[in-house]
């Protein structure tokens, strides 16, 4: 499912559902569109002491979805929906991830988030945290900041990549 291009701007005057949706589906796709444009080997490239590469950021974002999204409202363990136990695991790529897997894999959890929380209020509480329950309000703004803090990584890393490439 694609949806239509809505920008922040588009709903100032929206209740604020719309508005944390909207901020949201723009970080989602600012970090999966990260990868546009690079080969398979800049997206993999190494470029900072941690594990971290542009394909292993979008990687873990659909590790977010999944935790936030499937974990926490459907009370699942991560072992059932079949994610990595850890974050930092969620960051490791196999030999089948590309960047068309990788961004495919996280625009189909970001359509199960939409719909995992389509019935749900912001102050609908979600059950299958750690931490306990959550209202959906305060997920919707962590996930917006882990998203936020990954895109800024993203745009250092392929301005790194880019920089890196031979003049011609």
């Amino acid at each position: 499912m694609t949806l239509p291009p809505t920008f922040a701007e588009d709903v100032i005057d929206q209740p604020a559902r719309v508005q944390l949706e909207v901020f949201l589906d723009e970080h989602r796709t600012a970090l999966r569109d990260s990868l546009d444009g690079l080969t398979e080997q800049e997206t993999r490239r190494s470029l900072v002491p941690s594990a971290t590469t542009l394909l292993g950021l979008v990687k873990h974002a659909t590790f977010v979805e999944k935790v936030w999204f499937d974990e926490a409202v459907s009370c699942r363990s991560r072992a059932e929906i079949g994610i990595p136990a850890t974050p930092d695991e969620s960051f490791v790529l196999d030999d089948g991830d590309t960047v068309a897997s990788v961004q495919q894999a996280h625009r189909e959890a970001c359509d199960a988030s939409r719909a995992a929380t389509a019935g749900l209020g912001l102050d609908d509480l979600l059950q299958g945290n750690r931490r306990g329950p959550l209202p959906l309000r305060w997920v919707y703004f962590h996930v917006l900041r882990e998203l936020a803090q990954h895109c800024g990584h993203a745009d250092i890393l392929r301005e790194q990549v880019l920089a890196a490439r031979p003049a011609g």
